[in-house]
């Protein structure tokens, strides 16, 4: 729904908290396909500093005071995280024991 009338801006608040990895994955290529094609901004706040690395700058505040702003120079590629995960599949072989990691 908060895509419907094309916002400038999104205001994600823990997007990915109590997520699964691949699901996180998802959550974060489908912002990151917003912001790269539609040039949607997207503001995370989130404690997870690996879904933080997915972005171009992470700026840490406490008690309501910037502590740090910092440019992540090579962020994440959520693609190319997604592609090196293990299919669902794959997870379903391991949970019924017929693969061992």
């Amino acid at each position: 729904r908060a895509l419907v009338n094309g916002p400038s801006i999104i205001l994600a608040d823990e997007p990915t908290g109590n997520l699964d990895t691949r699901s996180s994955e998802e959550i974060m290529e489908v912002f990151q396909r917003l912001n790269r094609e539609m040039k949607v901004t997207i503001l995370f706040v989130t404690h997870e500093p690996d879904i933080a690395a997915h972005t171009r700058r992470i700026i840490h505040v406490r008690d309501g005071k910037v502590l740090t702003d910092e440019q992540v120079a090579e962020p994440h590629d959520a693609r190319k995280v997604l592609s090196a995960l293990p299919k669902a599949e794959d997870w379903e072989k391991v949970d019924s024991g017929e693969i061992r990691r």
